[in-house]
């Protein structure tokens, strides 16, 4: 029977991004992609942050990633905020250090009430390290485009990692793209060897950026973090905005910092809590 048989969850979202955050610390025992793929069955989510017996000193949880398709993510900024909330609420604590695929996460209770901030790390440029299938010297811009040559629908995107392969095009206007249409082409193009999370985005102003994101393995979403955090680097990569911006999602709003000292990338937002439940076994009946 699958680990997760009978286990308490909670249902959360991060600005509409739909979340499920199960604690595991108390059970070694092997979660598999079957057994995410059954809980979207039976629970919609983008996101399944699960949280294991920590594995390095000073650390809460080792955290796996998985979204609704069963594949796993190595970073989920919205995610890391509902379980931290969900973490300070039970403990008392306003700060606490996570482990993911990605490498370590530091999240600390936000400027405000209600807000949670990230640590998501530093960026990464390096075409071998986004992953892309081929050598790109400056990735603030690569060469891929959907549509006629002489006449490209979209063209030209921004490539980052975000301890997850990001492509962001550049638009005047996110909401005028089929982006459920064009998404799920630009994911699996040949590019990019590990998939990647296709956003649109629009420069408002130096202080204010715009997204819509088609998210790797979980399709159309109202929010990303980690997309939110491509865009923002990516734009003042391009020296489009400051280091220090509002990116608007379907959503609602995150506060993106990429701090200059470091170079780690700081986002800021709410965590919203919706219900818990249980699973019940028969979600599972068909896992191996």
């Amino acid at each position: 029977m699958s680990a997760l048989a009978n286990r308490p969850f909670s249902k959360m979202n991060g600005i509409g991004n739909e979340i499920v955050v199960v604690d595991l610390r108390d059970s070694p025992a092997a979660v598999t992609a079957a057994d995410a793929r059954a809980v979207a069955s039976g629970v919609h989510y983008d996101q399944l942050m699960l949280l294991q017996p920590p594995r390095l000193a000073g650390t809460e949880a080792f955290i796996r990633i998985y979204n609704s398709d069963g594949s796993e993510a190595g970073a989920c900024g919205n995610g890391m905020r509902c379980v931290v909330r969900q973490l300070f609420e039970r403990t008392g604590k306003a700060a606490a250090t996570f482990e993911t695929s990605a490498g370590l996460l530091n999240c600390w209770q936000g400027p405000a009430p209600g807000l949670y901030t990230v640590d998501m790390g530093a960026p990464k440029f390096n075409w071998q390290d986004i992953p892309l299938a081929e050598e790109f010297r400056d990735t603030r811009t690569i060469e891929l485009q959907i549509g006629p040559i002489d006449a490209p629908v979209l063209h030209t995107p921004s490539a980052v990692s975000m301890g997850n392969p990001h492509a962001i095009f550049w638009v005047d206007d996110v909401n005028a793209w089929d982006l459920a249409r064009f998404g799920p082409l630009l994911e699996n193009h040949p590019i990019f060897p590990e998939r990647a999370n296709i956003t649109l985005a629009h420069i408002v102003d130096r202080e204010h950026i715009t997204i819509r994101t088609w998210e790797r393995g979980a399709g159309l979403t109202r929010a990303c973090g980690s997309a939110a955090c491509a865009a923002a680097v990516a734009a003042a990569r391009l020296r489009r905005t400051g280091r220090h911006v509002t990116v608007t999602l379907p959503g609602g709003d995150l506060g993106i910092e990429w701090r200059e000292r470091d170079d780690h990338v700081l986002m800021t937002g709410t965590a919203t809590f919706e219900y818990e439940g249980r699973f019940d076994p028969a979600l599972f009946a068909s896992v191996a």
